[in-house]
């Protein structure tokens, strides 16, 4: 995954990274740790009616160069050009959706990196429980990562990604450990943009990471966490980008 306009460097700035650039597993914490803390998990695009851009290019200059977010493809693409630059080994896979009262197809789009022959779960793109830092996919897998506990239960050859919840389970996600090519998303791109029925039509949505919790906006509703205490308040959601996000309508 590349771009002609994408530029490392230019990269590393606007994730706020100064770190080594090696492709290990401390490199690979740290990226994703500072991009999840740096560009905003946000629908803008779909909430004006836009079906976002998948062209490579349209998304370095959405999220490098005019400063903005974007959701799973758009943020984990972004991702996945800074690891080819840094020379990891990876691939993207589909993940099927489980916060839906119903069984969804696989509209979520995750990248499993390989390191030292374990295969690692990153994902900068899916909001509210999301991880906060690669984990290695193995069943039965608990990981407590700045206070968010995470496990993995294999279930009918799918990894189910489960979120420690107000003390309960909550499945957030299953995947297979099968590689698909960029262009097998762009008709879930076409789905969760249009379709009546996906959270990104029906919700104004804005997510970013803190390194203690993270700021989530639902509509004109904010939930801050930190240290495991949330505060919530309304406040207008263009507001809300405006002061929590750096972003605009």
């Amino acid at each position: 995954m590349t771009a002609s306009n994408f530029s490392l460097s230019d990269y590393l700035r606007r994730i706020n990274y100064n770190g080594q650039t090696r492709p290990d597993l401390s490199t690979l914490t740290a990226l994703m740790s500072a991009q999840l803390q740096s560009v905003p998990f946000e629908n803008t695009e779909v909430q004006a009616g836009r079906i976002p851009s998948l062209i490579p290019e349209e998304i370095t200059t959405k999220i490098i160069m005019n400063g903005r977010g974007g959701y799973c493809y758009e943020v984990n693409g972004l991702f996945a050009m800074a690891l080819t630059a840094i020379g990891f080994e990876w691939y993207f896979a589909g993940a099927r959706p489980m916060f839906y009262p119903s069984r969804r197809p696989k509209t979520h789009m995750v990248v499993i990196v390989t390191i030292e022959g374990k295969e690692y779960l990153c994902d900068t793109g899916f909001g509210g429980y999301g991880i906060r830092e690669p984990l290695e996919v193995v069943d039965g897998n608990i990981t407590v990562q700045n206070g968010d506990t995470f496990r993995f239960e294999l279930l009918n050859g799918e990894y189910v990604l489960y979120s420690l919840v107000n003390g309960e389970w909550a499945p957030q996600y299953g995947f297979a450990l099968v590689p698909q090519e960029w262009i097998e998303f762009s008709l879930a791109n076409y789905f969760n943009a249009t379709h009546p029925d996906t959270i990104f039509t029906q919700k104004k949505l804005a997510v970013m990471q803190t390194p203690n919790g993270r700021k989530i906006l639902v509509d004109d509703t904010l939930k801050v966490i930190e240290n495991g205490v949330i505060k919530e308040e309304s406040i207008e959601y263009s507001q809300a980008l405006s002061e929590y996000y750096n972003l605009s309508v």
